[in-house]
């Protein structure tokens, strides 16, 4: 008994920093969950996918479908979690003073921690997010695109347009539904800011990216248009009939995107 007891008291330290799926990985006072793939040794890719407003790194890792089908691509999971209800990005309604520095900040640690506590291969990471997780998505292509191999924005974009300059390129691929009335295509005024345009959004990152002729693809239910650069990076803009609604195919489909273009 009283060996059991003492092995007991060992093992609590390790149980205290255990994390995953169903608990919290802690960076200071912020936080995010992670699934890593079933069966799979040494180093691999992951996803990182950030939740809309009020959302919850619990509630992404609650879509058992998704969960499944990043973890049979062979990927982890990775959840983060605003530090209040909505990511803090420039122009957002709950902070229009915001630069974005502190989110920027919780998302290099975030990969720096996962990287170091999981054997996450820093180059295979795709960024996304859905609605305001599009948002916070869009933002980091734009200030830390070389934290990612690629990013994948779902029906968000930045608050109050295009911003004034963008780091160096990287891969974009963003999906957004024809009929979505929650975050337009052409944006809408909410209190003191309003959603940007995203045909605007694209003509501005084309720019800074010089990407070149476009090519239109259907692919299942979706419009492609697609775009490259000399660096062989990819600007997507795909458009679904529908409204403000997420499938988790729209990721595999980004992934692999990516992957057939050398990215990830």
């Amino acid at each position: 008994m009283r060996f059991a007891l003492s092995l007991a008291l060992m093992l609590l330290p390790s149980i205290a920093v255990a994390c995953g799926p169903d608990s919290d990985c802690m960076i200071g006072d912020r936080h995010y969950r992670i699934a890593m793939p079933e069966g799979q040794a040494g180093p691999v890719g992951a996803i990182v996918f950030a939740h809309g407003y009020r959302g919850s790194a619990r509630g992404v890792m609650r879509n058992g479908g998704l969960r499944r089908m990043v973890s049979e691509m062979g990927l982890a999971l990775i959840a983060p979690k605003s530090a209040r209800d909505d990511w803090d990005i420039p122009g957002a309604p709950s902070d229009m003073a915001s630069t974005g520095a502190a989110e920027i900040a919780y998302f290099e640690a975030m990969i720096s921690d996962a990287v170091a506590r999981f054997g996450i291969d820093p180059d295979r990471v795709m960024m996304s997010g859905f609605s305001a997780g599009g948002m916070v998505t869009w933002e980091l292509a734009c200030q830390r695109p070389n934290l990612f191999a690629g990013f994948a924005p779902v029906s968000g974009t930045f608050w109050g347009g295009p911003p004034a300059a963008c780091a160096a390129p990287a891969s974009v691929i963003h999906i957004h539904g024809t009929k979505d009335r929650t975050v337009p295509l052409a944006g809408r005024p909410i209190g003191p800011t309003k959603q940007g345009d995203v045909l605007d959004v694209l003509a501005m990152y084309r720019a800074v990216g010089g990407f070149g002729p476009e090519t239109v693809v259907q692919i299942d239910a979706m419009s492609c248009t697609r775009q490259g650069n000399a660096a062989d990076d990819l600007l997507e803009f795909c458009t679904f009939d529908g409204g403000h609604s997420f499938s988790r195919s729209y990721l595999s489909y980004a992934w692999d995107r990516l992957r057939a273009a050398g990215k990830v």
